[in-house]
């Protein structure tokens, strides 16, 4: 018809996405595998300490999205670098990728809901969990077209817990603060690595030795506010 565009916008296709993916040597995907496969066995290990420790209704929805969305986190990284075929290679990409965004979002739920608390903890809460949704519509519509910027938004959820430094810092101990910004700079720390990792053998894999590390700074940090020894 007239005055309309003779082909619609084409959506995301995950067999030719399949065909863009870098894919890293065997022995490079089964170090990466191994490396996330520890992560998913001690995150399917902690999230029954943390919901065994953590006492009402708040603490106990903050430490179940923590370590569901570990555990998803650690799923999916683990089935992405394990399974070689391209297009469910392609599938679990965007699902691994998409899943730190719900990683971050569930980090910051147990402190926000119970730490924080109020007008500070419920618009950090909402921002944190906005974006997260942002970046999962970001992935699913330009899945492979703007890495730095997935990077950036990462990044950029990761601290904006600074915006609250202020009331956490009255709210948290040294040594619950000190665990927190451990797991953020360990995270920040590992995407020098992961911005190589196309470039330089076993870089992926040293990122995923700094998101283990942030994870269990994170686990730690957790515990001791489910502990009420944060």
């Amino acid at each position: 018809m007239e005055g309309f565009p003779s082909q619609l916008p084409a959506m995301p296709d995950p067999m030719s996405e399949a065909r863009t993916v870098a894919l890293q040597s065997p022995r490079e995907e089964i170090a990466n595998s191994l490396s996330h496969g520890v992560g998913l066995g001690l995150s399917a290990a902690a999230l029954p300490v943390l919901l065994v420790h953590a006492q009402g209704t708040a603490a106990t929805v903050g430490a179940a999205l923590f370590g569901a969305t570990a555990l998803l986190l650690y799923l999916s990284s683990t089935l992405y670098h394990a399974i070689s075929r391209p297009s469910a290679k392609a599938v679990l990409r965007w699902l691994d990728h998409a899943s730190i965004y719900l990683f971050i979002a569930g980090t910051y739920t147990p402190f926000t809901l119970t730490v924080l608390r109020g007008a500070w903890g419920w618009t950090l809460l909402g921002l944190v969990w906005g974006l997260a949704l942002i970046g999962l519509l970001f992935k699913a519509l330009g899945p492979a077209r703007f890495p730095r910027l997935s990077t950036l938004l990462y990044l950029a959820m990761g601290w904006i817990v600074l915006i609250a430094i202020v009331p956490l810092w009255h709210a948290l101990p040294a040594s619950g603060l000190a665990w927190l910004f451990a797991g953020g700079a360990a995270y920040t720390l590992g995407v020098i690595f992961f911005s190589i990792d196309e470039r330089v053998p076993y870089a992926h894999f040293v990122w995923h030795l700094f998101v283990l590390a942030g994870t269990v700074c994170h686990f730690i940090a957790v515990l001791q506010w489910a502990t009420g020894r944060a």
